[in-house]
């Protein structure tokens, strides 16, 4: 078929603009194939995956997966890549990687929200990213390699102690009703008057002053009033 390269046990479709793993692929390599290769297409769903029981390794860069992907589950596999695809939350996706990829050595995340790298988000530093990882390391134990770094001896053991308490939490930018409708946001906090708030106004927020300090140590009431000049 156009567009498949087969190598001994590797199988490879990349680059085919599809939205969903073609049936002749797992008619015809799924048992063949330890390794498949279906980076830079359009997949959101893994369906059909079940036909390649015996993968070891998976390879899904660049697709458009979500935080509702699902494996099959696959005993054997030991590599999985994700890189550059549309996954902003850990937990969930974490959690059902322990449950139908056991053997789990190498996962990569990066170009992902849900991976704070400093290399794609500007906002995050080293200090995100190394939670993230005892985060991740938490809930899958048996990782060697996570994204582009091995996993030291030293990640195990802060893993262990404190990967539970490294989740991220995004704060909502809407409130929810109880019916469930999205509120509108809420506007943001500022402690300072109105007219500070108005960059383009150079008075600043002295010049509008209208308050007359009468103390006893005034010395003369130094802060005058605008309509008093």
């Amino acid at each position: 078929m156009a567009g498949v390269v087969v190598n001994g046990t590797q199988v490879s479709y990349i680059g085919q603009d599809c939205k969903e793993i073609p049936e002749f692929l797992g008619r015809q390599y799924g048992c063949i194939a330890k390794r498949l290769d279906l980076s830079f297409n359009l997949l959101r769903s893994l369906e059909g995956l079940e036909m390649f029981s015996g993968l070891e390794e998976l390879i899904l860069d660049n697709n458009l997966f979500g935080n509702d992907l699902r494996l099959p589950r696959l005993p054997h596999l030991h590599t999985l890549m994700l890189n550059k695809n549309q996954l902003t939350e850990l937990e969930s996706l974490l959690d059902h990687l322990a449950e139908v990829v056991p053997s789990l050595e190498y996962l990569s995340l990066l170009g992902n929200v849900a991976c704070p790298n400093e290399l794609v988000c500007k906002d995050k530093d080293e200090g995100d990213y190394q939670r993230y990882r005892y985060f991740v390391l938490h809930k899958l134990t048996n990782l060697k390699f996570l994204d582009s770094r091995k996993v030291s001896r030293s990640e195990h053991k802060e893993a262990i102690l404190r990967g539970a308490f490294m989740k991220v939490v995004k704060p909502m930018d809407a409130k929810i009703s109880t019916d469930g409708a999205s509120m509108s946001p809420q506007p943001h906090y500022t402690p300072l008057p109105s007219g500070s708030r108005d960059l383009t106004n150079h008075r600043g927020v002295l010049g509008k002053c209208r308050y007359v300090y009468y103390g006893k140590h005034s010395e003369g009431n130094r802060f005058i009033r605008d309509d008093q000049l």
